[in-house]
C-alpha cells in the first residue's frame, strides 16, 4: 500500500478536519463579506433562535469555522475561503474542476480534423459558483434530441440535469482535502459514449459501492454543512438516490461507481437501454415467462458483459432477495448462466443453439459488422437507428470501420452503403 492508501484507511476511523486548516497565506480581505452575510442571514432565518449569530462579525465567523487564528491572526478556513473566497484558486489552485471532451470513446481517438479534444476547460471560483458554471458549460456540450409532446417540441438531454449536479455536487462535497491530495482536482471527462466524474480520494467510513445508497458518511462536515445551508446539497445521503431515479426515469442505465481507494469515479452511460431495437431483440424471448424487470436485465446484459444482484437491484429498484430470486429465474429459463458463488455471483447471458443471437457483440462497431453479416449493408440512417446514436456519431463508427478495412463504402451521397469487404 502507498503511504496515501494507509492514510485513507486510518483517518476514516475518525472525523477528518482537514475543512477546517486554517490557510496561513490568506487574510479575512480574501473572503467576500458579501456572500458571508447573505449565508448568515440565511442561517439567522433558519436558526432564528441562534443568538451566537448576532456577536460581533470576527466572533461568527470563527464560530462558523469560516475563519480560525494563526495565532492573534484570524486567517480563513480551507472550507470558508472555498465557500465564500474572492478567488480561493490563489491559494489552493489546485482545488478547481476540469473538463474534456473527446470525440470518440477513448482518449486516443481524434477528431477529423486530427485534435485530441473537442472542449477543454476549467473551472475555478468560490464552490457554488464553480458548480453552477460546470452545470452550465457541460449542459451546453451535451448532445440533445427533440421530442413532440403534444402541440410543442421540446429538448432531451443526453444525460438529465439533475443526475449531473448531483454528481458535481458530490465530488466537491466528498473529496478528500488533506494535504496528501491538494494538489489533485476533479476531473470531468464526456466522451461519445459516456461520462465519467471522477474526484480525489475513495469514499469515506462505512460508505461501500454496495451499500452506498443506504449508508451516508461525511468527510468534510464543515464544509458539508455550509453546502447544505446554502441547498447545494441536503446531507441527507439522498443524492445517489436521486441519481438514480432521474437516470431510470430518463431510460438509462444507472450510474457506475468506483472507488479505487485514491480516488472515486461516477460514469453515466449515454445509449437508452428500451428503444426500438431492443424491443425487436426482446422478441424473441416472447414465449418465454419473464417480468419486465427480468426483461430490463436482459437488455442490460446485451450492452455488458456481466450483471449482479447490486446491478439489478439499481436497474429495478429492488431488494437483495427478489433480485437474487428474478436472476434465478433467468438462469432457470435458459437465458443465463451463473457464475462464481457468495458475493462474487454474477450472471451473463447463455449462447445456445436456439437463441445463437443472445451473446450480442459488446462494442458499437462488432454490433455494425454484426448487422451488416446478417443484412448485407447498412446506411449512415440505419446506423443511428441500431445504436440510438446522431448523424455525426454514426458517420465517425462507420469511417472508423471503413478505415481498418472491416467495412467498405460503396455509393455516394445519400445513396453510400457500407458492406463487408
Amino acid at each position: 500500500m502507498t503511504d496515501y492508501e494507509i492514510f485513507g484507511y486510518i483517518s476514516s476511523r475518525g472525523q477528518p478536519k482537514h475543512d477546517e486548516d486554517v490557510i496561513t497565506d490568506a487574510v479575512l480581505d480574501d473572503i467576500d463579506m458579501e456572500l458571508v452575510d447573505q449565508y448568515v442571514n440565511q442561517l439567522r432565518t433558519a436558526r432564528p433562535r441562534a443568538g451566537y449569530l448576532d456577536e460581533p462579525r470576527e466572533d461568527v465567523l470563527t464560530g462558523l469555522h469560516i475563519c480560525g487564528h494563526d495565532g492573534a491572526r484570524g486567517k480563513p478556513t480551507l472550507a470558508g475561503l472555498l465557500m465564500f473566497g474572492k478567488f480561493p484558486q490563489e491559494f489552493l489552485p489546485q482545488l478547481m474542476m476540469t473538463f474534456v471532451q473527446y470525440y470518440g470513446t477513448t482518449e486516443e481517438e481524434r477528431t477529423p480534423r486530427g485534435e485530441r479534444f473537442l472542449d477543454n476547460q476549467r473551472f475555478e471560483g468560490p464552490i457554488p459558483e464553480m458548480i453552477d458554471w460546470a452545470e452550465s458549460h457541460i449542459l451546453g456540450a451535451m448532445r440533445k434530441s427533440s421530442l413532440i409532446d403534444g402541440v410543442f417540441r421540446r429538448d432531451v438531454l443526453e444525460y438529465p440535469q439533475e443526475a449531473l449536479r448531483e454528481a458535481i455536487a458530490n465530488a466537491v462535497a466528498h473529496r478528500d482535502y488533506s494535504s496528501y491530495v491538494r494538489g489533485s482536482y476533479i476531473q470531468i471527462r464526456m466522451y461519445a459514449d459516456r461520462l465519467e466524474i471522477q474526484s480525489p480520494g475513495g469514499l469515506f467510513g462505512n460508505v461501500t459501492t454496495e451499500n452506498i445508497e443506504e449508508e451516508q458518511s461525511t468527510r468534510n462536515a464543515r464544509l458539508m454543512r455550509m453546502m447544505e445551508a446554502l441547498h447545494i446539497v441536503e446531507n441527507r445521503g439522498s443524492g445517489i438516490k436521486a441519481m438514480l431515479h432521474v437516470m431510470r426515469e430518463a431510460n438509462l442505465e444507472p450510474p457506475a461507481f468506483e472507488d479505487r481507494r485514491t480516488s472515486f469515479r461516477v460514469t453515466f452511460r449515454n445509449h437508452t437501454l428500451i428503444n426500438p431495437n431492443a424491443v425487436s431483440w426482446l422478441n424473441q424471448f416472447a414465449a418465454t415467462s419473464l417480468n419486465d424487470r427480468q426483461r430490463l436485465a436482459l437488455v442490460y446484459l446485451r450492452q455488458h458483459q456481466y450483471i449482479n444482484n447490486r446491478d439489478y437491484r439499481r436497474l429495478n429498484r429492488v431488494d437483495s432477495t427478489l433480485a437474487g430470486q428474478e436472476l434465478r429465474g433467468l438462469v432457470d429459463t435458459g437465458l443465463a448462466e451463473q457464475e462464481n458463488v457468495g458475493r462474487w455471483t454474477r450472471y451473463r447471458l447463455k449462447a445456445s443453439p436456439e437463441h445463437p443471437e443472445q451473446r450480442e457483440p459488446q462494442t458499437d462497431e462488432d454490433r455494425i459488422v454484426a448487422h451488416v453479416q446478417k443484412a448485407g449493408a447498412i446506411t449512415n440512417s440505419e446506423c443511428r437507428a441500431l445504436l440510438g446514436v446522431n448523424d455525426t456519431r454514426a458517420y465517425y463508427l462507420l469511417k472508423k470501420l471503413s478505415d481498418a478495412g472491416r467495412l467498405k463504402p460503396t455509393g455516394r451521397g445519400k445513396w453510400r452503403q457500407y458492406v463487408l469487404p
